[in-house]
C-alpha cells in the first residue's frame, strides 16, 4: 500500500499524518507526505508528535511528487486548500479528504496553540485508525 498525505504547505497536518501512520500502519506500507507548497516543517508539530513519544524533527517540506502521487494508492488531503490545488490522480487511486483545521493559525498563549497542534494531532490518530482498523499494528 502506498499512502500520500497532502497539505498546502507540508508543514503541520501532513507531517503529523505521516509520522502517525508510519507509527499505526504495519511497515510494508509506503507513506509519504507532501505539499502544493514548501512552508518548512513547524517546531510545534515537532513538539506534539514528541508529546507521543515520535520523532520528526528530521522530516523536511516538501513539494508533491508527481512521480509518488501517480504510484499512490490512497491519496488523502487535510485541507481546501491542497484538495482544489492538487493535480490529477491516477485512475484507480483512492483519494480521500479529511478537513483538519490549520494548527499553526491558532492563537492565544503557547500553551493554547499547543493544545490546538495536540488536538489536530489526535484528530488524524482517530481518522487513521477508523480508515484501517484492521491495519493498525498494536
Amino acid at each position: 500500500m502506498q499512502l500520500y498525505f497532502l497539505c498546502t504547505g507540508n508543514s503541520c497536518r501532513s507531517q503529523m499524518a505521516e509520522g502517525l501512520a508510519k507509527a499505526l500502519l504495519p511497515p510494508t506500507w509506503r507513506i509519504q507526505s507532501a505539499g502544493v507548497e514548501v512552508h518548512g516543517l513547524n517546531p510545534q508539530a515537532v513538539f506534539a508528535m514528541a508529546a507521543r513519544g515520535l520523532d520528526i524533527s528530521r522530516a523536511q517540506s516538501k513539494l508533491i511528487d508527481p512521480d509518488y502521487l501517480a504510484t499512490s494508492d490512497v491519496v488523502i488531503t487535510l485541507c481546501g486548500d491542497a484538495r482544489d490545488r492538487c493535480p490529477a490522480l491516477a485512475p484507480g487511486t483512492h483519494a480521500l479528504h479529511w478537513p483538519l483545521p490549520d494548527p499553526a493559525q491558532a492563537t492565544g498563549s503557547a500553551a493554547e496553540r499547543a493544545v490546538v497542534f495536540a488536538t489536530v494531532r489526535d484528530q488524524i490518530e482517530v481518522l487513521i485508525r477508523a480508515t484501517w482498523p484492521q491495519e493498525v499494528q498494536a
